[in-house]
């Protein structure tokens, strides 16, 4: 780890905001078998305090209860006990909590992401009944500002203040996941996330936080890892992933394009240009290897997704941007453009199906939104036969996405080939399906077709307020109302 990007990382560590909000709370009073729902309003992440009394005789036994708490409103009668995802069951919000002393303040120490809370009275004495004074949640951001809904309609202003609120209860002491879980800092949710910042909070120095975390926890070969750990102390994760290691350097442009801090810039430089380095490795050639000889590539939470096609065209993305980075501080870029010549070149001839008009990934010829998205992203072909692509994919049975993170590249790659009416449709369709499914914050994962679909074998453990699924409120300023110069 690299000590000094780590001190100037500590140094920028914000200090969070906190409020406090209350709960209606009109629950009648529970004996053993009782349940009761107490709803905040909204999505908050914070500490959770419940009041509680008594009616009848004084307490004569602690009152046995089960605390559930939930993002979403499905997730209140979810049985979590027949769990059986691949990732690990403590990740569920639930405690089971003996109160002791009764009247008092329960007082949890954990941090939950809550709209409702679920009571159920496991056991308690025949001699009195639960009562439920008041709940409150200490809500945590670093969001420093209040940034007012907007759009070209109420669908697009609504919209919008979900997307604003998944961003701040995302941005604690760094941009987090989702404060349900993983609650750390993962770098393609970064990206996506300082984008959508610079177009609303603005803080600034969360992104350069977040960089120099980043880059002070790269390896002994300069490989960034796929997140980072921060609590109790700072630690990579030992995952590497092909697409996000590159990333880093995008989101390094877009943080020096936005502030013009060009110190930061110069001094990372090197590790972003040494991810070009050591994703040259996984190339034959100049074209990349094969999904199963590439090691984990993120792309999509597509299972069945082949990924040497669209891995192939981050790298010309972000090999691209490092060359960018290069010319704005004053550095030779001909040997990053020539090398991303080369392997757009091989891409078309490796992967292009010129009798479908389609990109085509593996040896499989797989058919996929992904790969032509990347590729579109990539700028390997020109804006007009890129919009054809995009356009042609419709009539297909290509895998389509299956996560807000690939639907911002969709609506990215449609805008940048012209395409800003049918990006906002599919915008405004995708988000708008989650709002009109309840949502206070946008997902993880959402595919209309199966409601129920989850990367871990149960919709138990996903998400309801992720980081990547937060950029309406950049396309939305961007491009789709307001200054288009903001």
């Amino acid at each position: 780890m690299i000590k000094k990007f780590l001190i100037k990382a500590k140094a920028l560590r914000p200090k969070l905001n906190t409020t406090t909000h209350f709960a209606e709370c009109s629950v009648a009073p529970m004996g053993a078998g009782d349940s009761a729902v107490i709803d905040f309003g909204t999505h908050l992440v914070g500490k959770v305090k419940i009041k509680f009394s008594y009616d009848g005789s004084p307490p004569d036994a602690p009152a046995f209860i089960r605390l559930k708490f939930c993002e979403h409103i499905s997730e209140i009668d979810e049985d979590t006990s027949d769990y059986r995802g691949w990732i690990s069951k403590s990740w569920i919000q639930e405690e089971y909590v003996h109160v002791d002393d009764i009247p008092s303040e329960l007082k949890l120490n954990r941090r939950y992401a809550v709209r409702y809370i679920k009571i159920d009275v496991i056991s308690i004495s025949s001699k009195y009944r639960l009562k439920i004074d008041g709940a409150s949640v200490d809500a945590s951001t670093s969001a420093e500002k209040t940034v007012e809904p907007c759009g070209e309609n109420a669908r697009a202003a609504k919209i919008d203040e979900v997307a604003l609120r998944t961003l701040k209860n995302c941005m604690q002491c760094e941009f987090e996941d989702g404060p349900k879980r993983d609650r750390r800092l993962w770098m393609g949710d970064l990206r996506l996330q300082a984008l959508a910042n610079y177009k609303t909070y603005k803080n600034y120095d969360l992104v350069k936080r977040c960089l120099y975390l980043f880059a002070g926890v790269s390896d002994k070969n300069g490989n960034i890892p796929a997140c980072v750990f921060t609590r109790p102390r700072v630690i990579p994760d030992d995952t590497t992933m092909f697409d996000y290691s590159l990333l880093f350097i995008p989101t390094l442009l877009d943080y020096f394009t936005e502030t013009g801090d060009k110190a930061t810039a110069i001094e990372l430089l090197p590790t972003a240009l040494r991810q070009i380095e050591i994703a040259k490795e996984s190339f034959d050639g100049d074209v990349l290897r094969d999904s199963d000889k590439l090691g984990w590539c993120f792309i999509d939470w597509s299972l069945e997704l082949n990924k040497q096609c669209s891995a192939q065209g981050v790298y010309i993305f972000c090999e691209k941007c490092a060359a960018k980075l290069c010319e704005l501080l004053g550095k030779d870029a001909s040997a990053l453009y020539d090398d991303a010549k080369k392997k757009t070149d091989a891409a078309i001839s490796a992967f292009f199906d010129d009798k479908l008009g389609l990109f085509a990934s593996g040896k499989d010829r797989q058919l996929s939104y992904a790969s032509n998205i990347w590729m579109c992203i990539a700028g390997v072909f020109g804006k007009e036969k890129c919009r054809d692509i995009l356009l042609r994919l419709e009539k297909t049975d290509a895998i389509r996405p299956v996560t807000p993170y690939l639907y911002h590249h969709y609506i990215q790659a449609l805008i940048d080939a012209g395409e800003s009416v049918r990006a906002k449709e599919i915008m405004y369709g995708y988000w708008g399906g989650m709002v009109d499914a309840g949502a206070d914050t946008f997902w993880e994962l959402y595919d209309p077709e199966n409601p129920d679909a989850s990367p871990y074998g149960s919709r138990t453990v996903n998400s309801y307020c992720h980081a990547w699924s937060c950029t309406p409120s950049y396309f939305i300023r961007k491009y789709f109302s307001g200054d288009k110069n903001d």
